[in-house]
């Protein structure tokens, strides 16, 4: 099995040894699994103060990660969305049906609610590769 990291600007996890997303790749077919996908702005750094505003970002890093890896919404096949409070669940759910508008072709998504530093909620995606799906 051959696996390949995958680091996107301002998306990398600077204060811990891994990039934003490694793909893993072999007999099997070829996987993107992320590490957790923060809502923070890859400029500033910052996470926003609404909370609308965070998921909304969380899930255009999401697809910086899935762009880098060639991969597009079509190759996701599991989310899961660790948050602090279900309350912020209508902002993702705005956002989970404009990334998955088709009824009919949308991941497994699996909500937790957890203890988190300094954010409202962090995402974590397995994918299909492009190449492999």
């Amino acid at each position: 099995m051959r696996r390949k990291s995958i680091s996107v600007p301002g998306l990398d996890h600077d204060d811990q040894p891994g990039p934003a997303a490694v793909t893993v790749t072999g007999a099997i077919g070829g996987l993107l699994v992320t590490g957790g996908i923060s809502g923070h702005d890859p400029e500033t750094g910052e996470i926003p103060k609404k909370a609308a505003d965070e998921v909304a970002q969380a899930f255009a890093n999401l697809r910086a990660i899935l762009d880098a890896a060639d991969c597009t919404p079509e190759n996701v096949a599991k989310i899961t969305i660790f948050t602090t409070d279900r309350s912020i669940r209508e902002h993702v759910t705005r956002e989970w049906l404009a990334m998955f508008p088709d009824p009919e072709s949308r991941p497994v998504c699996h909500t937790l609610v957890q203890q988190l530093t300094g954010m409202r909620l962090q995402l974590d995606c397995l994918a299909v590769l492009a190449a492999q799906a």
